[in-house]
């Protein structure tokens, strides 16, 4: 029998974010989810070596990268769109949870429980808030970057990401931004 499920999850790389804005530089699923992944570990780190917690940073990074598997299906669902009202935002997450499903179905029955809390993402509450501020800050830098290449089309959506991740109160992503954030703004030959 074949199986589907990791052929789906390849397919992460077709999917395009930010799908309502001018681009400089398209970003794909497959790298926002890597991304997300590096700093979600980077959190779950900080977080043990900062603030005495016990997060366990390689299941985190794993969280990251199973993030948005239900994408590969609904697609990137622009954030205005999204958020608009409290119908379309229930009729999306209903729409993610089927995805997910689906996912899931493209599995053999022994390897379903080991991947369903991933791309369900209902494994470990504390990592998960881990794992959506680092998805913010993956946003942020997304905003960063476009700015420093002269593309305004991201400014307002740069200052809500702050506000959000300013907002969220997870004081690992504040140590993040404070002492990691700022190096975006440098060019290569100044990091």
């Amino acid at each position: 029998m074949s199986y589907g499920f990791f052929a789906m999850i390849s397919r992460m790389k077709y999917i395009d974010r930010w799908a309502l804005m001018r681009n400089t530089e398209k970003e794909g699923l497959d790298s926002h989810s890597m991304e997300v992944a590096v700093i979600a570990h980077a959190l779950a780190v900080l977080g043990n070596t900062r603030l005495g917690k016990h997060y366990d940073a390689d299941h985190a990074a794993v969280l990251g990268l199973y993030h948005d598997a239900h994408e590969i299906l609904t697609g990137d669902m622009p954030t205005p769109v999204k958020y608009d009202n409290d119908a379309l935002l229930a009729a999306y997450r209903s729409a993610e949870k089927n995805a997910a499903e689906k996912l899931l179905a493209r599995l053999p029955e022994d390897l379903h429980d080991a991947f369903a809390p991933l791309v369900r993402e209902e494994d470990d509450p504390e990592l998960q808030t881990l794992v959506k501020a680092a998805d913010r800050l993956s946003a942020l830098i997304k905003c960063v970057e476009e700015r420093k290449a002269g593309n305004t089309e991201f400014r307002e959506a740069e200052r809500a990401a702050r506000e959000r991740l300013t907002a969220s109160g997870v004081p690992e992503a504040q140590i993040f931004m404070d002492e990691f954030l700022p190096a975006y703004e440098q060019t290569l030959d100044t990091l």
